[in-house]
């Protein structure tokens, strides 16, 4: 006899989701802005998290994959350079924009 309910869309892992039928409404770069957007550093919170390696590589990975879809190679591979520059410890926050800049008067 056949299963009168549907089943769902499986996940990569395999798995039954409500949300990836949800997901299949936008492009995978619509996906890939919304991650990015999602994970990039506030300037509210720059000063708290600017040197938190996996904050900054995050941000760095989903920009690049945004550049990435949007068929920007040579940008993707930078962001993706960068991304592995925080996890290996080549790159460090740079200083406050705002802290030692001369002030007007």
């Amino acid at each position: 006899m056949a299963n009168p309910t549907p089943t769902p869309p499986k996940t990569s892992s395999g798995l039954h989701s409500p949300t990836s039928a949800k997901l299949q409404e936008f492009s995978t770069l619509e996906l890939a802005q919304a991650l990015a957007e999602r994970v990039t550093l506030m300037e509210t919170d720059w000063h708290r998290l600017k040197s938190n390696r996996k904050v900054r590589a995050t941000e760095q990975a989903a920009t690049a994959l945004v550049f990435l879809l949007k068929n920007n190679p040579e940008e993707a591979l930078l962001r993706l350079q960068q991304a592995t520059g925080w996890l290996d410890r080549s790159l460090s926050a740079p200083p406050c924009p705002t802290h030692g800049a001369p002030k007007e008067k």
